[in-house]
């Protein structure tokens, strides 16, 4: 930190001032004394024979000149005095200094930082202050993205049921002006709102499942699931659909059971998204495989595999964002809200596990990875591909 002119003129000052006080204090300390001794021919003899007394060193010298020790002793104490009032005063200088950076900051600069390299406890106020401020800058950007991410949110809201709402208005406007030529065409005309009607309570269906499970005080209904049964209810539950797909869904078969405890209902939500989106972007593969096993005493894992189309490595980074889709399948027959991976995620980070998710040339593979007790939190290997907790 460097001093200004003032500045320096005020220590200069102040020594000057200190000095000149000490001087005279040191002067009205030894005129009373001396007039003390002079005035008490008592004193005078006690202090002669204490001069007499008193021997220094080997060869016995004699303390005569006591006063020369006393001005020393009076000079050394002045030095400290001086020292010490030109540090306070440094040191309220400094935070002055500190304080002129805070208001700087605080008008609006929030990119600045102190830049002092000062010593002791004053350095420490300087490192606060600065960790104060890049808390604050933390807390103002994640303000900022919560803020981006609310108006996305609303804004993808309104995409999605637009669309929809669009055609059911069209066509109940079409049945109303009696702009159809046969009943058949009413029909028709009332399916597709019915349909359109669907797609939006699905939509918000979804769209209130991944608020609930969003929220930090979720509670979980833990209970003992067998995961190789669940496979394979699993798999009876979406054989016909996967076969309308042309696909053929299987899961591994194990000779033991795998209990872990969990929240069935929400755990189903999650297997049952996770298999959807197999089926409606795994056109072109022939197979859906679910396999479940324990890696260890406290983490069971549970994939989810198609040998359908590779995602795209740019989509791998994004895939877990709400309304995130494919652009590849992002079309009528297989969009759907996108919030379905998001829900899946999330509710997977409530039982304390993560997601991992893989795709090459073979097999794209959602790897579910779960504490088998509650109360666990597992964390991702560094060397885990795209895995998100």
């Amino acid at each position: 930190m460097k001093l200004t002119g003032r500045e320096k003129t005020e220590l200069i000052f102040e020594g000057i001032i200190t000095v000149i006080l000490l001087l005279m204090l040191n002067l009205s300390i030894i005129i009373l004394i001396q007039q003390s001794i002079e005035a008490n021919p008592g004193l005078r003899d006690g202090i002669f024979i204490i001069k007499r007394s008193i021997l220094i060193g080997p060869d016995h010298y004699r303390l005569w000149s006591w006063e020369n020790i006393f001005i020393v002793l009076l000079l050394l104490f002045d030095a400290a005095v001086v020292y010490w009032r030109l540090i306070r005063r440094y040191h309220q200088m400094e935070l002055r200094h500190i304080i002129s950076e805070l208001h700087y900051i605080a008008n609006g600069h929030l990119d600045h930082r102190i830049n002092f390299n000062l010593s002791g406890n004053t350095q420490s106020v300087v490192d606060s202050v600065n960790a104060l401020v890049d808390s604050v800058i933390d807390s103002i950007n994640e303000e900022r993205a919560i803020e981006k991410s609310k108006d996305d949110l609303i804004t993808n809201v309104s995409h999605d049921l637009r669309t929809p709402l669009t055609s059911i208005l069209g066509y109940l406007g079409l049945i109303q002006d009696k702009q159809y030529r046969s009943d058949a065409d009413v029909l028709k005309y009332t399916e597709i709102a019915y349909l359109k009607a669907k797609q939006m309570k699905s939509l918000v269906d979804n769209l209130f499942e991944y608020t609930k499970v969003r929220q930090m005080d979720t509670k979980l209904s833990y209970n003992r699931i067998d995961l190789t049964q669940m496979m394979e209810q699993l798999v009876a539950s979406f054989e016909l659909d996967a076969a309308k797909h042309g696909l053929k869904i299987s899961a591994n078969e194990s000779a033991k059971q795998l209990f872990v405890e969990a929240d069935a209902e929400k755990l189903g939500r999650v297997f049952n998204n996770l298999i959807s989106n197999a089926i409606k972007y795994g056109g072109g593969g022939k197979n859906i495989y679910l396999k479940a096993k324990f890696i260890s005493d406290e983490e069971a894992q549970i994939d989810v595999s198609n040998d359908g189309p590779k995602i795209p490595g740019k989509a791998l980074d994004q895939i877990f964002e709400r309304f995130y889709r494919v652009e590849e399948s992002r079309n009528k027959d297989t969009g759907g809200s996108g919030l379905g991976l998001a829900i899946a995620q999330s509710i997977v980070a409530l039982h304390g596990g993560y997601i991992k998710v893989t795709s090459d040339d073979e097999l794209t593979t959602f790897s579910i990875h779960i504490p088998i007790k509650p109360g666990q939190k597992l964390t991702s290997q560094p060397d885990d591909p795209k895995s998100f907790a």
